[in-house]
């Protein structure tokens, strides 16, 4: 350590010992005895002490010391015993330890005077206090940095940007370590920063966005007031030059050209043009205006939100045959005008427009946008109605054709020629269709554009049309008294027409009726006696002729029908029809008789119909024990046997002298029973000739008047189970031995001939009809 450093800290509890010892005098009078006859403050050490040696921090001496080590000193507090430590014989303490004065300024630590024999305190306790000295070993720092500021662009020298802040660790309240200057070392000549307190600063003026936005500057923060020697710290500052409005718009040309259909509609975009402007946002907006030129009222300009540019538009329709080119002289100007730099101005520029109108193929125009023709009804087919003329506009000038649309047209009165002459077709009638509006199209030869106008015709009225009564031709005559009757005239009245009434030649000298021209268009019907009887001829028919006295004059005769009615008093009309002069009281009896005879049949028809529904279907054949009917039955195969009893009564066969009567049937109701012939007899009983009961039955079936006209035939296409006979096959019957003697079929007759020879004489099976149900 310097010799200066430690003689200090010696002297310093030196001297503190000394005035210990003086206020211990004058206080010897009060107190008996002293608490201790040494202090101290505090001691010093330097930081970051790197030497091989600890470092002395400072000497504690207490005057109880003599000297001959009997006292002990002890250290103890913060540090003590790992940083600092004392020589308990000779009180020096010592730092054992780098010391960092940013990591810990001071340290409190307490000394004792102990003795050495016994520990026993020689003097209190006393803290003091070691503080560690600063050196300069931290530069300065920037904690924030790099920094970002902004300043409008055309800033007077000497306009603040912003403040850069370092700190410096050391001590401020000792030397320079901590005290700082600051500096700049890149971004001159542009900017500056003040020493003391890092202000940045414009240096230049005009400095303009436009040629330069961003610029980099370096600030250095160097301590030890900015001698050399001392510690120094940068940082970067981007600075950014805001935007002000200091450029006017400006037209990259003087003169536009474009150009514009004619047959563009009014709203459609002509061109676009755009004066650019350096500024940025508000301050680079641009407004257009036209301003002058000889096509302001054909066409308008605006400005695209999106793109700023100015764009025109046709604002009337163009004619490319009246006027082929336009000047425009447009204005584009800033709305957002810094006042600062109004000196810079004018903020604005001009341009001229030149829009040339392009030729189109137009379609023709008609002279007039409509027309109105007059023709006479009933006028012959090709009759002239008038013409209609179009025009191609053009410079071509192509030739016109005209068509008159169908669905304008539907019945087709009129056709139009190449020259726009609208004839008639055919015969108009005033009084079905006064007037005909249609349409002429025209269109030039080779296009397809075409236009259309409208013609209305109207039909004029000829006097073709007889007049007529104009309500019923039917009056009502009260004794004397007649309705007036008013003639009606399909034909258009003329100025000064009117009508005039008169009686038919036939009925002029009528005994009954006369007429009376009123001279307005109305005439009166009076009678000439009196006594008329509806009961005697209520209806009477007056032939009336009317004229109608126009051109060529009109004439008709109409019938009035005149009805007798019966009056009241008062004249009121109350009955017109003939009064019947027998009206029956009642139905007569012929055609109640008659009415109640329609009823009966009507419920005999339901009570037949209700019966025959109910009349419910039954078989046909019923058989009973005594009543037997012959049925024809023919064999082609074997028959069902024993079990098969569905078809008939095997019994009648087996029995034939037991069966009696004769068989009902269902399907007819007899009315009479015959009874058998006598003629025809039964066969014995007890007799085998089967060929005479068949015979006998066949007579009995065709004498029968009841019996219906076919015969019952069964046909079995399988064979029975459980017949006692066995097989009736000829095929089995052959190979199958069997006792039975058939020699009895030799009796049977002449149709059982053929049988009786094939099986009479061999042992063989044979049919039996009484060993076999189904025969």
């Amino acid at each position: 350590l310097p010799k200066s450093f430690l003689k200090h800290n010696l002297l310093k509890c030196h001297l503190s010992l000394h005035r210990h010892r003086q206020r211990a005098g004058k206080e010897g009078q009060v107190l008996h005895r002293s608490k201790r006859g040494w202090v101290w403050n505090q001691f010093f050490v330097i930081e970051e002490y790197t030497g091989p040696d600890p470092v002395l921090v400072g000497r504690l001496h207490s005057d109880v010391d003599k000297g001959d080590g009997t006292i002990k000193y002890i250290l103890s507090g913060e540090g003590a015993g790992t940083i600092f430590v004392i020589d308990d014989k000779t009180g020096n303490i010592h730092a054992t330890k780098t010391l960092d004065r940013e990591e810990r300024a001071e340290y409190t630590l307490t000394a004792q005077a102990v003795a050495r024999n016994t520990n026993e305190p020689l003097e209190p306790p006393s803290e003091f206090i070691v503080k560690v000295q600063d050196i300069n070993d931290n530069p300065p720092e920037f904690l924030h940095g790099p920094y970002y500021a902004m300043v409008p662009e055309m800033s007077n020298v000497g306009t603040s940007v912003m403040q850069v802040t370092a700190t410096d660790a050391d001590d401020p309240t000792y030397g320079n370590s901590a005290r700082l200057v600051y500096s700049i070392l890149q971004g001159q000549p542009y900017f500056s920063v003040e020493p003391q307190t890092g202000i940045i600063r414009t240096a230049l003026p005009n400095m303009d966005r436009e040629a330069r936005q961003e610029y980099d500057v370096v600030i250095q923060a160097k301590d030890m007031g900015g001698h050399m020697g001392g510690l120094s710290g940068t940082t970067e500052v981007k600075i950014t030059l805001t935007d002000v409005n200091d450029n006017p718009p400006k037209f990259p040309q003087s003169v536009y050209s474009m150009s514009v259909s004619e047959d563009k509609v009014p709203g459609e975009e002509v061109g676009r043009l755009k004066a650019k402007d350096p500024d940025l946002g508000d301050n680079g907006l641009v407004n257009y205006r036209l301003i002058d030129g000889d096509g302001m009222n054909m066409f308008e300009i605006s400005t695209n939100s999106e793109t700023r540019e100015a764009v025109v538009k046709l604002k009337k329709q163009v004619d490319f045959e009246t006027k082929r080119s336009y000047t425009l002289k447009v204005e584009g100007s800033n709305p957002h005008i810094d006042s600062r730099f109004l000196a810079w101005g004018p903020y604005k520029d001009e341009a001229t427009i030149k829009i040339s109108v392009e030729d189109a193929d137009e379609p023709p125009v008609f002279v007039a946008p409509s027309y109105t023709f007059e023709v006479e009804e009933n006028v012959p087919q090709g009759t002239p109605v008038g013409r209609v003329h179009a025009k191609d506009t053009d410079v071509a000038n192509n030739p016109v054709r005209y068509l008159i649309p169908r669905y304008t047209d539907v019945d087709q009165f009129f056709s139009i020629s190449e020259d726009g002459l609208i004839t008639t077709n055919r015969p108009l009638d005033r009084e079905t269709q006064p007037w005909h509006n249609i349409s002429v199209s025209a269109t030039e030869i080779g296009h397809h554009q075409d236009t259309k106008v409208r013609v209305n015709i109207k039909v004029k009225d000829v006097n073709d049309n007889p007049p007529e009564f104009a309500s019923d031709n039917e009056v009502f005559m009260c004794e004397t008294h007649t309705k007036t009757k008013t003639p009606l005239d399909k034909d258009e009245m003329a100025h000064r027409q009117h009508f005039t009434f008169s009686l038919a030649p036939e009925v002029a000298h009528n005994q009954n009726f006369t007429l009376k021209d009123n001279r307005d268009g109305t005439a009166s019907i009076y009678v000439l006696r009196k006594g008329f009887n509806r009961l005697t001829q209520d209806v009477y028919f007056l032939p009336i002729e009317i004229n109608d006295n126009g051109f060529p004059s009109m004439s008709s005769t109409n019938t009035l029908t005149i009805k007798v009615c019966s009056c009241d008093s008062e004249d009121n009309i109350g009955s017109c029809h003939m009064a019947p002069h027998v009206l029956p009281a009642g139905l007569s009896t012929g055609a109640l008789i008659a009415i109640l005879a329609c009823i009966v049949i009507l419920l005999a028809i339901v009570v037949l119909f209700v019966a025959l529904r109910r009349q419910k279907k039954e078989p046909l054949i019923v058989f009973e024990e005594e009543d037997i009917r012959e049925n024809i039955i023919t064999y082609d195969d074997e028959g069902g046997g024993e079990e098969d009893t569905e078809a008939f009564d095997i019994a009648t066969l087996q029995n034939p002298d037991g069966a009696n009567g004769f068989l009902p049937r269902k399907d007819i109701k007899p009315e009479l029973q015959f009874p058998i012939r006598p003629g025809l007899g039964r066969p014995a009983a007890n007799s085998v000739d089967v060929d005479d009961f068949i015979k006998t039955r066949i007579a009995e079936a065709d004498s029968d008047p009841t019996a219906p006209p076919y015969d019952s035939i069964q046909i079995y296409g399988y064979e029975g189970r459980g017949s006692l006979a066995g097989s009736l096959s000829s095929l089995e019957s052959v190979t199958t031995e069997s006792d039975l003697d058939y020699d009895y079929l030799q009796s049977w007759g002449p149709r059982f001939r053929k049988l009786a020879d094939l099986y009479g004489t061999k042992d063989c099976s044979i049919y039996d009809a009484d060993d076999d149900e189904d025969s």
